[in-house]
């Protein structure tokens, strides 16, 4: 019944929204002021496209039954990810990962490599790993080449992967691993929970809506996505990926090696001598092997037989070159010497003439300098991955976020994965604004990443549902620059009189109040018994955040500019209240406040409408209710028992 019920209300939002968007955009623009017209009504599209990406997304909530009992015999590996989080805070998550029921390993990943962490994890029966020196200069990819390292020191066929802090139940592989019982399932994601969240949650980290009816959507259209951590993954799918992936990156250098070859080849015809026809033959050889290795990668034969092959063909042509050079090089020495290219300067030393100097910089000594770039460039036909510490990288590198870019390449595989509505590990959440501002940038980062270098609305392999279920994830970090808009139009209306649509008449309320009424229906319904107005607010309040997250990942996948990783820190950090953190956004809440009062002596002047001006400070009145959390959470000063929110399970 309440899939039913979502159902309608999904389909009532799309409608009413569509009915507005349509109108705004061909019968109520104030082409007279299209400079904030024309951003308000797209910004007003990307969020009914929001909408629909949300509605979609609850269309298939799936409410799962208890899986089956797990296999007895499986072998799992408990990984503790750490980096430079204390060691009590990690033996503790450790500690309680040793007293899982299901047989298992545990290991602590210490990515510090800290002596005093191998040792206390010897004392308690614990594996320790940490990186060798085959990564010495080599990129780390942070977390993921972590997870990527241990896994290739360790066997166990399920990894349940853990945070630092994420402190897991005794019962969580017993209420997990059933599911495996499906040789198709790679992936089982549960909600990440935090122990030290007061109940009114004043930095938004629970996130009930997203570990709730937006994971149980995307479940529905099996695309539950890895959230880095309180999952159980299959060894089997993270290794046929990594398997995957290495020949697709390996594929791709060699033809990235063979198009520069080509270009080399091309640029040495245009420098070499008229009449070398030994140069010249061997350069038409090493063409051919360029070429008739792109038709056999293209054909789907074995790399490492196609760069074999291509290097002796080139190795061959310039053995030529090599013994027409030797038996020139002696006539070359005896020219030389017959140019008297030496005179006894003032000093008795004997000196090259400078005659002697011009005469042997303007001869081809040998010709083959033509195919010296050529050859370099051919060096890069390998099978080995030299530029990373190992060949094999399961879990995705891509992003700062391994997570999601890692669930849809397996999804993209055929894999399935699940979504475990209930509690089964406790973690740390942010205690200052500082650090959460921080772990969102990351997260928004991560994702931008991903949409721009894999973008899932182009992957193969993946369905459509399953596409939009990603795309919907990441078109929402793109909120802020609609922010901005939804910021600027009621300011410039309450300041200057301008509005950017034709009236505020009739039509626009009949269209524009049920759209609001319905999409605000949607997500109590589909959300019923869940807090989402934290979550709405922390959406539009964040707005600089998404922004830089967007800006830099551009940045970072275009240019190559660094991101600056940064591990959330697990304590709160001291000091007192920062507001620089947030002065964009205090500014923000000054003009709108500024542009209220304005306008409110702008209608007593007769310069405004009354409806417009009603309208507008509305509007801004809902803004700076948004704003307010922002003060809350600068003001925070970090939980205690006493705020503990309560615990509950949902399955």
């Amino acid at each position: 019944m309440k899939l039913l019920i979502v159902r309608v209300f999904v389909s009532l939002t799309i409608l009413t929204g569509v009915n507005y968007i349509a109108w705004r955009w061909f019968a109520s623009l104030n082409w007279d002021a299209w400079w904030i017209a024309v951003p308000l009504v797209a910004a007003e599209t990307y969020s009914l496209v929001d909408v629909f990406l949300f509605g979609m997304t609850v269309w298939r909530l799936k409410i799962r039954k208890a899986p089956d009992a797990p296999p007895p015999d499986a072998t799992v590996d408990v990984f503790i990810t750490t980096y430079n989080e204390p060691m009590d805070l990690v033996m503790t998550t450790a500690l309680a990962a040793k007293r899982i029921r299901h047989p298992h390993t545990t290991w602590i990943l210490d990515d510090g490599n800290r002596p005093e962490f191998r040792e206390a994890a010897a004392e308690h029966g614990l594996g320790y790993v940490t990186r060798g020196p085959d990564w010495a200069g080599m990129p780390r990819h942070a977390k993921a080449g972590n997870l990527n390292n241990a896994l290739m020191m360790t066997d166990g066929e399920f990894l349940l992967i853990l945070d630092a802090d994420q402190i897991p139940e005794p019962e969580i592989l017993d209420r997990t691993l059933g599911y495996f019982n499906d040789p198709k399932v790679a992936l089982v994601q549960t909600p990440q929970y935090f122990s030290n969240v007061p109940a009114d949650d004043p930095l938004g980290s629970q996130a009930p809506l997203f570990y709730g009816p937006i994971q149980q959507g995307k479940d529905g259209w099996n695309a539950a996505f890895f959230c880095g951590s309180n999952a159980i993954l299959r060894r089997e799918a993270l290794m046929q990926l990594g398997l995957s992936g290495y020949v697709k990156e390996t594929e791709k250098s060699i033809r990235r090696a063979l198009g520069a070859a080509r270009a080399a080849i091309q640029k040495a015809r245009k420098t070499a001598e008229e009449g070398s026809e030994l140069l010249f033959s061997v350069l038409d050889e090493v063409e051919s092997a360029t070429t008739d290795a792109q038709a056999q990668l293209d054909a789907g034969q074995s790399l490492s037989e196609i760069t074999y092959r291509t290097r002796r063909r080139v190795d061959n042509a310039v053995q030529l070159l090599v013994a027409a050079d030797v038996s020139a090089l002696q006539a070359d020495l005896e020219e030389i010497a017959a140019m008297a290219p030496v005179e006894v300067g003032a000093s008795g030393v004997p000196v090259v003439t400078e005659d002697a100097v011009q005469r042997m910089a303007q001869r081809d000594w040998s010709p083959l300098g033509a195919l010296e770039s050529v050859q370099a460039v051919l060096d890069a036909l390998s099978v080995e991955r030299m530029d990373e510490a190992q060949p094999i990288m399961p879990l995705a590198t891509i992003s700062v976020t391994e997570d999601m870019a890692t669930a849809m390449r397996m999804h993209g595989m055929g894999w399935r994965s699940v979504y475990h509505h209930e509690v089964l590990a406790y973690g740390l959440a942010p205690e200052d604004i500082g650090t959460m501002l921080t772990q969102r940038l990351r997260w928004a980062q991560g994702t931008i990443q991903v949409l721009l270098r894999e973008n899932p609305l182009v992957q193969p392999g993946l369905k459509w549902g399953q596409r939009l279920m990603y795309f919907a994830t990441m078109w929402s970090y793109l909120s802020g620059f609609a922010a901005v808009v939804y910021f600027a139009a009621p300011i410039v209306y309450l300041l200057f009189g301008v509005l950017p649509v034709s009236s505020l008449s009739f039509d626009f309320f009949i269209r524009f109040i049920p759209f609001m009424v319905v999409n605000q229906l949607l997500f109590a319904v589909a959300g019923k018994g869940i807090p989402t107005w934290r979550g709405q607010q922390y959406s539009l309040a964040l707005f600089p955040t998404w922004i830089k997250a967007c800006t830099t990942a551009a940045r970072n996948v275009w240019f190559g500019r660094p991101l600056g990783f940064a591990v959330t820190p697990k304590d709160r950090q001291s000091g007192g209240p920062r507001w620089s953190l947030i002065r964009p956004q205090i500014i923000v809440s000054v003009l709108l406040a500024i542009a209220a009062l304005v306008g409110i002596a702008r209608l007593v002047a007769g310069l405004n409408e009354p409806i417009g001006t009603l309208v507008n400070v509305v509007w801004v009145v809902y803004d700076l209710v948004v704003m307010s959390i922002l003060a809350r959470a600068v003001l925070y000063r970090g939980f205690t028992d006493e705020e503990s929110g309560e615990k509950s399970t949902n399955n």
